[in-house]
């Protein structure tokens, strides 16, 4: 059956800020045909996340970067559609890294089934996918919480440090989160569990107001952002102080080199740890992860929020609106 197919592919490397003129559309009546061990797939949500803003540039990093004139790719949940491979039923759903296109052939590789009978099909981009597992896998095996414990959250409003947050509360850690709104700083509190709330857009001396919020010193910071925010939080570590590098949202658009304080003092003298990850280093830890995460959802212990927007064609404004802050918690696209 000949269908109407759209697919968003990389126009032109962004020079700062992402805009929608980086993105072309194309629209094809095209039927897609599969072959023996093939399925066809019609996507019903993808995920825009910050790090895809790495893969838009030609800078060397630990992924390839996007190719002009082909399709972007990110996490997506797809229905199958038509299937000439055993593994996968007409009527299944599957969570993997996908092209945003509504439709596409796939052999299978890199996709997991998943069940909307036991979560909603967003969670399994978000707490329940990539976004969960670099919360659990970065705060555990980098961050290694004690209870009593502090911990500091930068860009806790968002999809990975909300779901940090909760975890760390669970392992009874004091949880402070920084945000930018004080909507977002209630949602921390109220929804979330969080101990404290710092708004950096209406704080005039992060230093301090860090340190006013841990009067015990930092044990854990998990970094989302990176840039001012990171410096100031470096001032209350503690002794053996572990420092996890998630992100750094703050600077990606950046065209000049960041001036940023030098941390190699902070880390000699507090004897402190400072490391990133991307979460594909605990591939082999997956599983476990997910089982924990799917048992504090099930428990009501770990909560989530969202948010969807609706409509293929909106993805890349979605995915430019990351870096405005306009999302809360995991941002999605509803197809």
């Amino acid at each position: 059956m000949k269908k109407n197919m759209k697919t968003i592919q990389l126009k032109n490397r962004p020079e700062g800020k992402p805009t929608l003129s980086n993105f072309e559309f194309v629209e094809e009546d095209k039927t897609l045909t599969i072959t023996e061990g093939e399925i066809l797939l019609e996507a019903a949500y993808v995920s825009v996340d910050p790090y895809l803003r790495g893969r838009m540039s030609d800078a060397k990093s630990y992924v390839e970067p996007f190719k002009l004139n082909e399709p972007v790719h990110s996490g997506v949940v797809a229905k199958v559609t038509a299937s000439k491979n055993d593994e996968f039923q007409v009527g299944d759903y599957v969570s993997g890294m996908l092209n945003w296109s509504t439709q596409q052939v796939s052999n299978g590789e890199g996709l997991n089934k998943v069940d909307p009978e036991k979560a909603p099909l967003s969670t399994y981009l978000g707490v329940l996918g990539m976004t969960g597992l670099t919360a659990y896998l970065g705060l555990t095996e980098i961050g290694k919480p004690k209870a009593g414990e502090t911990i500091v959250v930068s860009g806790a409003a968002g999809a990975v440090g909300s779901v940090v947050g909760q975890i760390a509360k669970i392992l009874g850690l004091r949880v402070i989160g920084i945000a930018g709104t004080d909507e977002k700083i209630e949602m921390l509190k109220s929804k979330f569990g969080f101990d404290e709330g710092i708004n950096y857009n209406t704080t005039k001396d992060m230093k301090s107001a860090i340190a006013e919020a841990a009067p015990n010193g930092v044990d854990v910071y998990f970094d989302n952002v990176g840039g001012p925010i990171s410096d100031a939080v470096l001032f209350s570590i503690n002794q053996f102080a572990r420092i996890i590098i998630c992100g750094a949202i703050s600077v990606y658009n950046e065209t000049e080199l960041p001036k940023s304080i030098s941390v190699q003092p902070f880390l000699v003298k507090n004897s402190a740890l400072m490391q990133g990850f991307i979460v594909s280093n605990y591939a082999e830890k997956f599983p476990e992860a997910i089982q924990k995460l799917s048992g504090w959802l099930t428990e009501g212990k770990l909560t989530y929020t969202e948010t969807i927007v609706d409509g293929f064609d909106n993805i890349p404004q979605a995915f430019i609106d990351l870096f405005e802050g306009k999302n809360k918690g995991k941002m999605i696209v509803k197809i």
